[in-house]
């Protein structure tokens, strides 16, 4: 594979810690959720994946719309991601997704079939595949 762009971050002190890109763009606080027993008050790693898979989804959708006779701009596509984080049967833990999309001005049926394509080409969708239960739930307005 031909690398187009790398995004790198520096993690100190895990869930509790903070979490820095290189170009200092993203620089946050974490904190362990209440919901798994911590004090909550900052941002977490199932909110920033989430909040990454959103992004990347919404933008294959746009992508692979491109060369189609309908096409998504880029406030026609709305992408809620709820990332998930329980124990597994192998002593540790998994995430779930689900991908609640919105498309603005399009039939429910033509929709469905563009938000399947995107599964194939979002790179979440493809790192994720077989490794993590993803829901897609299509929405039209």
């Amino acid at each position: 594979m031909s690398v187009l762009y790398t995004a790198k971050a520096t993690a100190i002190g895990g869930r509790n810690g903070t979490v820095r890109s290189d170009d200092g763009l993203l620089d946050l606080q974490l904190a362990l959720p209440a919901g798994l027993g911590g004090k909550g008050g900052a941002t977490n790693p199932e909110q920033l994946f989430a909040a990454g898979y959103a992004a990347c989804f919404g933008n294959a959708i746009i992508h692979s719309t491109r060369n189609q006779e309908v096409k998504i701009r880029d406030n026609d596509v709305e992408v809620v991601a709820a990332v998930g984080i329980g124990p597994n049967a192998a002593g540790g833990f998994g995430l779930t997704v689900a991908l609640e999309v919105t498309l603005v001005g399009i039939e429910q049926a033509k929709a469905e079939v563009i938000v399947a394509e995107a599964h194939k080409v979002c790179p979440y969708s493809n790192a994720t595949r077989g490794k993590v239960d993803v829901v897609l739930t299509v929405h039209t307005r």
